[in-house]
């Protein structure tokens, strides 16, 4: 689990950028948001080049987006794929189709969500280290540390129990597994409704197919931006990895 990368493996990132945001709420789709002057989408793709040797960055977009073009443009060693589908899954889905020209099935994709630009570069570093004799791969994440309450569906809510958490992960992204392994698991029936993609590759687990993920320790500077709020967290996060580096 702790060796070295193999050097004749490639490292491919993957980032799902076709979303509308509608949580978010604001005047662009999420990932055009602007974060210290920069696209929250353009702040994740540097994090994850700065810290690791890719091979490729492919940034999935909707069919119509043109905003790509306005706001990024073109990029060394970054592709394009507009083949976003109606979901996240379904973009990876497609994503993962569409590059099958390209990947051997022991090559590694890392797939990481354009709302995290604040991943450590010490755990994205750890993440492929650990993994890089795994035949699966695995994902960053961090235990459950907050106490959890399951509702009564009513609004407004009331408490109806409190949940164990022992043992709860809160997952995270990057998520990092072999191009083989995500091909097989998104042939799978239900593999759009998954809502990552360890869980697809659980339910390949599930099938005798290959082995679980693994969970690497992740950060809780590691947020998810999700709504319009979370960008001055996420500016403050920046800056204090900046000061410090």
């Amino acid at each position: 689990m702790r060796s070295a990368m193999n050097a004749t493996v490639r490292l491919f990132a993957l980032i799902p950028a076709a979303g509308g945001g509608s949580r978010f709420g604001g005047a662009l789709p999420k990932q055009y948001a602007d974060l210290g002057g920069q696209p929250l989408l353009v702040r994740a793709m540097e994090r994850l080049a700065a810290a690791l040797p890719l091979d490729a960055t492919i940034v999935a977009l909707a069919p119509d987006d043109v905003l790509y073009d306005r706001f990024v443009g073109p990029r060394p060693g970054v592709l394009t794929l507009h083949c976003g589908g109606a979901s996240r899954a379904e973009t990876v889905a497609n994503s993962i189709a569409a590059l099958a020209s390209q990947c051997g099935d022991n090559d590694w994709v890392l797939v990481h969500d354009a709302a995290r630009p604040c991943v450590p570069p010490d755990a994205l570093r750890r993440m492929v280290s650990e993994l890089a004799e795994d035949t699966v791969g695995g994902l960053l994440a961090i235990p459950v540390a907050d106490t959890l309450k399951r509702e009564d569906r009513e609004t407004p809510a009331r408490v109806l129990q409190t949940e164990d958490r022992t043992g709860l992960w809160q997952a995270q992204t990057p998520q990092m597994f072999r191009y083989g392994v995500l091909r097989a698991a998104f042939a799978l029936p239900d593999a759009l409704a998954t809502t990552d993609e360890a869980q697809a590759i659980e339910a390949l687990a599930m099938t005798g197919a290959c082995t679980l993920p693994w969970l690497v320790t992740g950060s809780t500077l590691n947020i998810k931006v999700t709504y319009p709020g979370d960008l001055a967290l996420a500016a403050a996060i920046l800056a204090a990895q900046q000061g410090g580096a």
